[in-house]
């Protein structure tokens, strides 16, 4: 069966569902952001493995120079992913062949004369890059931004322009839109949105955040979260957490349509929608997570929060909307907990153990759940949360599980790992 999906990115992602699982019969590859062909951590492909260890169902390891918790991102027969050297002087862009895990291109993009410190748990290389039919955009956040040519390696064009402190170092990855590609810059200094023309490279629109943060302390206007682009009623709105509040604007103009203001700050889990209800993390230094009605004008926040959840709410992991429910695991512990969507209210928890940076899979009725100790708990997505397989391999993970066709592509934090039954 063929079925089409229509995305955000400009262009329709063609994906068939056959049943097999058989590595080198696979359907056309596309694994466009670090969560996916519409962001939010869903993938309809079959045959993924779910049993894997060192030794099973490892197609290829590859090593991977530096250090960086980008997630892969894939199209066709290329894995491209970022990474830094350990002082973070030089920033550098990998790909890979996904047949064979080969290393095909290993391109410096920037040099950085004097890298800002950043948290020991953070990298110089931690945004995910995008990438399209014929480009991989590549963004180090203050440290600058560039489209390269898949089919050469070649540096299109590159910006270093948009200076941010992050303090903890860079964390928000771009997306793209149509023709645009579109990353926010919220660090203790600025607070804002750009959109670059992803062909040249010229700026389209520049939106400051609207929230006036001159009360706060430094530390506490920052924010590492990567926007979702969702469609409501006819209409795209590209959603994006921030300290103070969550917005939504119209991605074409950067308008501001809505925001809803709240405590927090140095938000790092991305929203999910249905297209209907927004499901936004608060950030530091206590997370909620609030379930925001699209479709209001201005400051929405006493009309449109439906629900607000404030216990076993993480702070890395993005969450996953499945079915009318979502399922959320916590950075410490590993408490994974599946909630009603349309009231808040606790369905399900159970706990896994472990600490976890990655945000979750879903794919066949499974989760996946990548732990920084290397173990990856594929979990059946009803109640009562039961767990299929755990499976261990010798290096960390902190990046987001990615597809391809029929294959996990999992990046720890020396090696990069496609999974697949053999």
């Amino acid at each position: 069966m063929t079925r089409y999906r229509r995305s955000a990115l400009g262009f329709t992602w063609l994906v068939l569902s056959l049943a097999t699982a058989a590595v080198h019969a696979e359907p056309p590859v596309a694994w466009p952001d670090f969560r996916g062909p519409c962001g939010d951590g869903f993938s309809d492909a079959t045959g993924l493995p779910w049993r894997w260890n060192e030794q099973e169902n490892v197609i290829w390891k590859t090593p991977i120079p530096g250090r960086g918790w980008s997630s892969p991102v894939v199209h066709g027969d290329q894995v491209w992913l970022t990474t830094a050297s350990e002082d973070g002087r030089r920033l550098s862009v990998l790909a890979v062949d996904l047949h064979s895990g080969r290393l095909i291109h290993a391109l410096p993009v920037f040099q950085v004369a004097e890298p800002e410190p950043i948290d020991p748990t953070n990298s110089y290389a931690s945004p995910s890059p995008v990438i399209d039919e014929r480009h991989v955009y590549v963004h180090f956040g203050t440290y600058g931004t560039a489209c390269i040519a898949t089919g050469t390696g070649e540096i299109v064009w590159a910006r270093r322009d948009f200076p941010v402190d992050h303090q903890k170092g860079p964390g928000s990855s771009p997306v793209l839109f149509e023709d645009l590609l579109i990353f926010p810059c919220d660090g203790n200094d600025v607070q804002y949105l750009v959109a670059l023309e992803k062909t040249t490279g010229r700026t389209v629109w520049r939106t400051e955040r609207s929230v006036d943060l001159a009360d706060r302390h430094p530390d506490y206007r920052k924010s590492f979260s990567t926007p979702l682009l969702v469609e409501h009623a006819g209409r795209w709105q590209l959603i994006s957490t921030a300290a103070g509040a969550v917005f939504g604007y119209d991605p074409r103009s950067g308008r501001e349509l809505w925001r809803v203001r709240y405590g927090g700050h140095t938000q790092v889990a991305r929203p999910v929608s249905d297209g209907q209800v927004a499901l936004i993390n608060t950030g530091y230094a206590r997370p909620q997570l609030w379930a925001v009605r699209l479709g209001g004008i201005g400051d929405v926040t006493d009309t449109h929060v439906l629900w607000q959840v404030t216990r076993q709410v993480p702070i890395k992991p993005s969450p996953l909307l499945i079915g009318g429910r979502l399922y959320q695991v916590t950075d410490s512990g590993g408490i994974l907990s599946c909630l009603d969507v349309a009231t808040g209210a606790e369905l399900a928890n159970r706990r896994l153990g472990g600490n976890y940076a990655a945000s979750p899979l879903y794919a066949e009725g499974r989760l996946y759940l990548c732990s920084e100790e290397g173990r990856t708990i594929v979990v059946a997505a009803d109640d009562p949360l039961t767990i299929l397989a755990e499976n261990w391999l010798d290096d960390g993970l902190l990046a987001s599980p990615a597809v391809a066709g029929h294959s996990l592509l999992l990046r720890g934090k020396r090696y990069l790992y496609r999974i697949g039954d053999k």
